[in-house]
């Protein structure tokens, strides 16, 4: 198999590691970067076999980008600590790695939420591309909803990128705040203008597309919550645009 690294980005992770390593046991390296964790996350990763860097923050797209620049490999697998790699998915990229055709591939991310695997609406199949070589393809740098940008082919691959987050739902609904903030901001660096229309109406056509169109009522409560916690999103990410064009005009 063409040799593969496997590059994890942390900061205080040490609960949630284990399982995420054991699952990249197929992997011919496993780098850790870690920004600063108090509870033991670089020591835990190293006894369980990984290789761990330090680097201070970066945003979220430049510090997996550092990372992937310090693996050894050229194909890296990107994963959070939070998230397991799939049996089959193993399988799959194991299989891809034999003569590899393309320069990057994409995968379904799973993820649960309130305790519930979400396998509709914007929950699933949720598609990711974390497998590429490096020479094709990088990470943008955004502070949020960053993405690999690639040069050259891209596939599919059977198996799930388990999401395992165990967090409340206040940590949760805290998470998404940070990440309108970032957005508004994004946004607004870019020149975005304000439109009231826009904030009234992403919410809704985001409830028809996901929860309608993409049977998100299929995945019971959980799935209704997730929807309505992303309509809010949708809504605040325009309503913080809106602060920050008039704080900046007064």
């Amino acid at each position: 198999m063409t040799p593969v690294s496997a590059v994890i980005i942390t900061l205080n992770e040490v609960h949630r590691l284990p399982a995420c390593l054991a699952s990249l046991a197929f992997c011919d390296e496993i780098l850790v970067v870690d920004s600063g964790s108090q509870d033991g996350t670089q020591a835990l990763a190293q006894q369980l076999g990984a290789r761990v860097l330090h680097q201070d923050w970066l945003g979220f797209g430049a510090q997996k980008q550092w990372a992937v620049e310090h693996a050894s490999f050229d194909w890296v697998l990107c994963v959070d600590a939070d998230e397991i790699v799939s049996e089959t998915l193993a399988a799959s990229i194991q299989a891809a790695l034999q003569q590899p055709v393309d320069h990057a591939y994409r995968f379904a991310r799973c993820n649960r939420f309130l305790g519930r695997q979400l396998r509709h609406g914007e929950g699933y199949p949720d598609l990711s591309l974390r497998l590429f070589n490096r020479q094709f393809g990088a990470w943008s740098q955004d502070t949020v909803h960053e993405k690999v940008d690639v040069r050259g082919k891209v596939a599919n691959l059977n198996g799930d990128l388990l999401h395992e987050s165990d967090e409340t739902l206040a940590r949760y609904v805290a998470k998404q705040n940070r990440y309108t903030s970032l957005q508004a901001e994004a946004l607004a660096a870019r020149g975005a203008k304000f439109s009231a229309t826009r904030m009234l109406m992403s919410p809704v056509f985001r409830f028809v597309r996901f929860y309608i169109f993409r049977l998100g009522f299929l995945d019971g409560r959980e799935g209704l919550i997730h929807i309505l916690i992303g309509c809010q999103n949708s809504f605040f990410k325009y309503a913080k645009l809106y602060e920050q064009k008039t704080r900046r005009s007064r």
